[in-house]
């Protein structure tokens, strides 16, 4: 056998591309993603007033953590890592709860949450594994359109500004968030080969452009602070361990791992290897569980497997594993340097822009998804119907149960958590309940022609 037809064997995801060829693309997927550690840590920072030299430390650990996490998902050891094109971040949830847990007690109790999180992670996934069978693909559509919706939502504040904000509706926000689009819209159209492939990083970079003319990039005022930074062991104290404290975490990591259950699957369609959510959706949540617990040894917040990049993975046509990998060695190399700082000078809409583009093709993942569905079938159609309401309402409507207790709120403010929820309940009592399929099919004017005569009883969609 030659060696071309053995390279020819090796499916796209292991490919091991030249360094040349992955570095472009690692950094593409790193600028995309770059904005949610340094924003998730900002946040913590303005929250607790911590001092300058704690937030530098914070900011490399969440570097370091998101790069090895990032490896660790995309090569695998053993049976920790899923092995494909995947990067890791600190969970925006993850952060809120962190900052949430610290202004109830104290930073220490919040790194206790974090660690035992990530325990958690590691113990309860051999039982989650067990409920996999009660995610079929409508299901998992389900939770893919809400996902994705969701991060639309979130990023598409960095355009628009926050509501009652002086920022709101700046228009030169908004002019350079749609530019930013049109750059990466155009790229797509026009470039071919490697160029077209990186159509992300060419919206980015060109925004990027487009608001330094503008007077709205911030590079020089990032400057400022050391030149080398290292993470800090417990920068916040030894860790106080309050089971009480950490329930809300330990609910929302649930959450998390139905969301895991659709990345990998909806990851695995977009690079075509067949994925088994039985073998390897515990080796993604073992790997969060492992990232998270040494991660917050250095007071990150709850570390998680992202969906930021499977819009990349799918935009850019670029499926090798060795590119995240790549990217998480970069990751590190920001992390221990001023980079981390710096890149906080590109314009927010200018990576709103770019992220509501990449998440915008997940919610059409999930869609495409749907569409394989018979949603003939009575019971299929009320499901996707119903879950998606019950996961659109809290991203549509934020603060819809800010009335309810905090841990309650938390749980149903969550939408990938109520679709999940309440799209398994529902499949459980159409298709796992009873006599099955005693729902007629739904008959169109098209499947026959007499549907168009209406009479009592028949099911009308």
């Amino acid at each position: 056998m030659s060696a071309d037809t053995t390279a020819s064997e090796i499916h796209p995801v292991d490919r091991l591309r030249p360094v040349h060829s992955l570095l472009p693309f690692a950094i593409q997927h790193v600028l995309v993603m770059v904005a949610t550690p340094i924003s998730s840590v900002f946040l913590i920072a303005s929250a607790l007033s911590l001092p300058a030299g704690t937030t530098s430390a914070i900011l490399s650990a969440v570097f370091v953590f998101s790069g090895l996490g990032s490896i660790l998902q995309s090569v695998g050891v053993w049976k920790i890592g899923v092995r494909l094109p995947f990067v890791m971040l600190p969970g925006g949830a993850a952060t809120i709860l962190f900052i949430t847990i610290s202004q109830d007690t104290d930073p220490s109790t919040a790194v206790g949450a974090v660690l035992i999180t990530g325990v958690f992670y590691i113990v309860a996934v051999t039982l989650f594994v067990k409920l996999l069978k009660f995610f079929p693909p409508l299901v998992i559509g389900i939770m893919v359109v809400v996902i994705g919706i969701n991060l639309i939502q979130v990023t598409g504040g960095l355009m628009v500004g926050e509501p009652g904000s002086d920022s709101f509706g700046d228009p030169r926000n908004l002019f350079l968030g749609f530019i930013t689009i049109l750059i990466t819209v155009l790229a797509f159209r026009f470039l071919r080969g490697m160029a077209g492939r990186l159509s992300i990083a060419i919206g980015l970079v060109g925004g990027t452009v487009v608001g330094g003319f503008m007077g709205m990039t911030t590079f020089g005022s990032q400057l400022d602070g050391p030149v080398v930074a290292v993470p800090t062991l417990f920068p916040f104290g030894p860790p106080t361990f309050d089971l009480i404290a950490a329930i809300p975490m330990l609910l929302w990591a649930l959450a998390s791992m139905a969301e895991a259950t659709g990345q990998t699957i909806i990851n695995g369609e977009i690079v075509e290897k067949k994925v088994e959510p039985s073998r390897d959706v515990p080796r993604l949540i073992r790997a969060d569980g492992l990232v998270t617990l040494a991660g917050g040894l250095f007071g990150t917040p709850t570390m998680v497997t992202s969906g930021e990049n499977v819009g990349i993975v799918r935009a850019s046509g670029v499926r090798s594993r060795y590119v995240t990998a790549f990217a998480g060695i970069l990751l590190i190399l920001i992390g221990l340097s001023p980079l981390a700082r710096i890149l906080n000078g590109i314009p927010p809409a200018v990576v709103g822009g770019t992220a509501v583009v990449v998440f915008a093709i997940i919610a059409v993942l999930g869609i495409q998804m749907l569409a394989r569905v018979d949603f003939t079938q009575t019971g299929s159609l009320i499901t996707a119907t119903v879950g998606l309401a019950a996961g659109l309402l809290p991203v549509l409507i934020p603060g819809m149960y800010s009335q309810f207790p905090p841990n309650v709120a938390s749980l149903l403010g969550s939408g990938v958590a109520m679709a999940a929820f309440v799209s398994v309940l529902l499949n459980l009592l159409f298709h796992h309940t009873g006599k099955r399929n005693r729902h007629p099919k739904a008959r169109t004017p098209i499947d026959d022609p007499s549907a168009l005569e209406q009479r009592p009883g028949d099911y009308r969609i």
